[in-house]
């Protein structure tokens, strides 16, 4: 499955993105098939470029936008519907830690 995701350059505390059409399974700066656009948060105006009948052509191949990027798409037109709430990784460990240390405390004593 193919999806548009981000990859992050850019040097430590000075990052900016590029949106990427890769599969689902490589890694995030994995081998990709063709790229997008580019966004920079650093900007002033937050740039965002997008290669917009690329996009819109993949799409409709059965390509997936990740959370992120479907925002993205969501708040320049050219996707409709609501956007995604995009899930944090380390929240989801700091809940599995939290709860595995409850587990140890109720956890009768030998």
């Amino acid at each position: 499955m193919l999806k548009i995701r981000l990859k992050r350059m850019g040097r430590k505390n000075l990052p900016f993105y590029r949106l990427l059409l890769i599969e689902a399974a490589r890694s995030r700066d994995g081998k990709f098939v063709e790229e997008l656009g580019h966004f920079n948060p650093r900007d002033k105006d937050k740039s965002l470029t997008l290669r917009e009948e690329r996009i819109k052509y993949w799409l409709k191949e059965g390509a997936e936008a990740s959370a992120t990027v479907h925002n993205m798409l969501v708040s320049r037109k050219l996707v409709t519907g609501p956007k995604q709430k995009a899930t944090k990784v380390h929240r989801v460990e700091t809940e599995k830690s939290a709860s595995a240390a409850k587990a140890i405390e109720t956890a009768p004593a030998a």
